[in-house]
């Protein structure tokens, strides 16, 4: 079978894009706790669902989405929750997935729309028109459906033989999924999850971050860039803007590493000042045990956190600022 065709230009922008990624992966991969912290890794896929979904008018929160996800009853239309349920079935067995396979593709496509869509799992049987959902314009006409099969085929192959970038080849595929527009619906989904799937199986760090909400935050300028390359007959531009998006969630995992890194370390410190004013402490003692010079900085970080959880008391809470008070744990 001829592999199918898929016209870009590898670009001195994305070479440095892909410089900067591999860092930042590296950097990531070195610090982080993202395999070993289930909690992590799940806020990361609730993300991931909610901004997937909510790209295709999922109305659901982030807080509802995590609800559904725990059991419990939620206030909503019943579509909206079961696409919810479908994406976290199909997401949670990412790594079990062979992007190379049309019978995963389609077992993918089944769970996704399970309940949702009669052509659930099966590739479309009628022309598909996309629709500019703000300005209702016909903006793309997908592969004719007599075509689909061979053309997904041909894509398929094309990934398993071609020796780009693993960074360049999933925006590729990403793109010319949309084109070929194989479902009567869920593309945009499918093409996502397959999007993550193959940077996964270049590094598994990717099967946790959020791509999605990044794309989300950028719905527009991802419909954009689909657009100009459609317009274009071929995929340059998508990959730019995908290339960078992927960078930035980089960039704001590791913000969000150290920045529950930097919590952890310091709710830590808290316990050990509790355990340590087991017998009543002077507000100096405390300070020279956490090593903290700066009253204001000790108060902040320490003190007012500790007397509002209730995890320290006063010994004279009548007289707050008394020279004779002290402090003591209320925990047992």
């Amino acid at each position: 079978m001829e592999i199918k065709q898929t016209p870009f230009t590898i670009t001195n922008g994305m070479i440095e894009k892909i410089a900067e990624i591999a860092e930042l992966t590296g950097r990531i991969s070195a610090v982080s706790q993202l395999y070993k912290n289930p909690t992590l890794r799940r806020k990361n896929r609730i993300r991931t669902i909610y901004s997937s979904l909510a790209i295709e008018q999922n109305i659901l929160t982030v807080e509802q989405v995590t609800a559904v996800l725990n059991g419990k009853h939620v206030l909503a239309p019943p579509k909206d929750i079961e696409e919810v349920k479908n994406a976290y079935e199909i997401y949670e067995i990412l790594d079990k997935l062979d992007m190379y396979s049309i019978d995963d593709l389609l077992k993918s496509h089944g769970i996704m729309m399970k309940g949702l869509i009669n052509e659930a799992g099966e590739f479309r049987s009628n022309p598909v028109e996309v629709v500019d959902s703000k300005t209702r314009e016909v903006i793309h006409f997908g592969t004719l459906p007599q075509y689909v099969h061979e053309l997904v085929d041909k894509l398929l192959m094309w990934l398993k033989q071609t020796d780009v970038h693993p960074l360049i080849k999933s925006c590729v595929f990403h793109y010319e999924f949309e084109l070929i527009h194989p479902f009567s619906d869920g593309n945009g989904r499918i093409g996502r999850l397959w999007h993550t799937l193959i940077l996964s199986k270049w590094n598994s760090l990717f099967a946790w971050l959020p791509i999605e909400s990044m794309i989300h935050k950028r719905q527009q300028q991802y419909y954009n860039a689909i657009n100009y390359c459609n317009n274009a007959c071929e995929s340059t531009a998508f990959i730019e803007f995908m290339l960078e998006a992927i960078r930035d969630t980089l960039l704001e995992a590791i913000e969000t590493i150290y920045s529950d890194e930097q919590v952890s370390e310091q709710v830590v410190e808290q316990d050990k000042l509790v355990e340590f004013c087991k017998e009543p402490r002077t507000r100096n003692e405390m300070q020279i045990f956490c090593s903290i010079e700066g009253r204001k900085k000790f108060n902040e970080k320490y003190l007012k956190p500790l007397l509002t959880s209730g995890k320290l008391a006063m010994t004279i809470p009548d007289k707050p600022n008394s020279k004779n008070q002290k402090y003591i744990s209320s925990m047992k």
